[in-house]
Formats: C-alpha cells, sequence, structure tokens
C-alpha cells in the first residue's frame, strides 16, 4: 500500500521558533534597528531653522565683503578724481603764468625800438626840421609799435597834469610850479608801459612842487 504523504499548504512557512502568537524578535535590516537607529531620533523638520541660520551667515560674509571692497574702490575714485582735478588746474595756471612772462619779455624787447623811436621825433622837432616824409614815416612806425603793445595788453602811459602815482609813475625831479596842485607831474621823460601786475614799466616824470 502506497504511502500517503500529507500536502502542505505552499504559502506554510517553516519557523524555526515557536509558531503562534510568540514574538518572533526584531527581523534585521527593518526600520528603527541598528546603532544608527539608537536613541531619540531627530526630526528633520526641527534642524532645518538651525541650518538655515547657518546658510544665512554664510551668505551675508560675502555681500558684506562685497560692499567694503566697493566703499574702498569708490573713496579710491573720488581721491584720484580729486588728484586730477588739481593737477588739471595747477597746470592751467602753470602754462598761463608761462604764457603770461613769455608775453611780457617779448613787449619788453620792444620798448628800446619804441624809445629810440621817440628820440628820432624829438630830435627832429628840436631841429625845427620840416614835417618830410621821413618824419612822417617815423611817427607812423612809433604809433604802430604803440598801438601793437597796447593789444598785447601793455597801455602806454605818458599823461601830464595828472596826480602823482607811485605806482605808475618813477620822480626823475622835482619843479617849482605855481599854476598847478604840488604833486602834479608836470612832464614825462620816458613813457611808462603796463599797469598792475602787467607792467612794463612806470612812466619816469617830472613833479612839480610849491614855490618856496
Amino acid at each position: 500500500m502506497a504511502d500517503r504523504h500529507e500536502e502542505r499548504p505552499p504559502d506554510a512557512v517553516a519557523h524555526d521558533g515557536p509558531v503562534g502568537g510568540g514574538s518572533t524578535g526584531p527581523v534585521p535590516g527593518a526600520p528603527g534597528t541598528g546603532p544608527l537607529d539608537s536613541g531619540a531620533r531627530v526630526s528633520p523638520a526641527s534642524r532645518a531653522p538651525e541650518l538655515e541660520d547657518v546658510q544665512d551667515e554664510e551668505a551675508e560674509t560675502p555681500v558684506e565683503d562685497m560692499e567694503a571692497r566697493i566703499a574702498e574702490l569708490e573713496d579710491r575714485w573720488l581721491r584720484s578724481a580729486a588728484e586730477l582735478d588739481n593737477f588739471r588746474k595747477r597746470i592751467a595756471r602753470d602754462a598761463e603764468r608761462i604764457r603770461t612772462d613769455e608775453r611780457d619779455r617779448v613787449a619788453g624787447e620792444w620798448l628800446p625800438i619804441v624809445d629810440n623811436l621817440d628820440l628820432a621825433l624829438r630830435h627832429a622837432r628840436a631841429a625845427g626840421a620840416a614835417e618830410s616824409a621821413i618824419v612822417e614815416g617815423v611817427r607812423a612806425v612809433r604809433d604802430q609799435a604803440i598801438g601793437l603793445l597796447a593789444r598785447l595788453g601793455f597801455p602806454r602811459h605818458d599823461e601830464v597834469g595828472v596826480p602823482f602815482d607811485p605806482k605808475t609813475h618813477e620822480a626823475m625831479g622835482t619843479v617849482e610850479n605855481a599854476e598847478v596842485p604840488a604833486g602834479t607831474v608836470v612832464e614825462t621823460v620816458r613813457p611808462g608801459y603796463g599797469e598792475g601786475r602787467h607792467q612794463l614799466r612806470p612812466a619816469s616824470v617830472i613833479v612839480s612842487t610849491t614855490p618856496g
């Protein structure tokens, strides 16, 4: 007689331990087991603010450094701009001073020529020479030179009958004269040119005094 084998359901699982309601123990690999899960677990939500604070501090540091760098560069730019402006003004002043000095020097070189023309006309008048073409030509050249000096900023000063002014006159002598107040210019020995800081030379004059 054939042996009868009892068929077991396919979903039946053999257990090493007792079958029934007893606990089989923790399953390896299941969540909540192992050394990482020992003790109280930290919720990710509770750690989020902490991480955000650290990230904010780290994010603020480069911005602050950049702002400080920008402020430093702006300060250096303003200083450089001010120095450049001062340098430009100084160059302009120096250039103007050089032009003025050179103009004064060149104009001063003309004065002996004009003086010689004046002297030639004076001698012609003293000798009683007629108003010849030569005399007229000399006078025209003298007037042209005087006009050039005036256009350059050095007007001629040979006025008489004006009060003596030490700024524009140089007294070469005095003469008693009852017809004019004392201290009046009665004769110009040598004309002056220019005035103020652009004076080439003062006028050499004779000044009146009160008769004694």
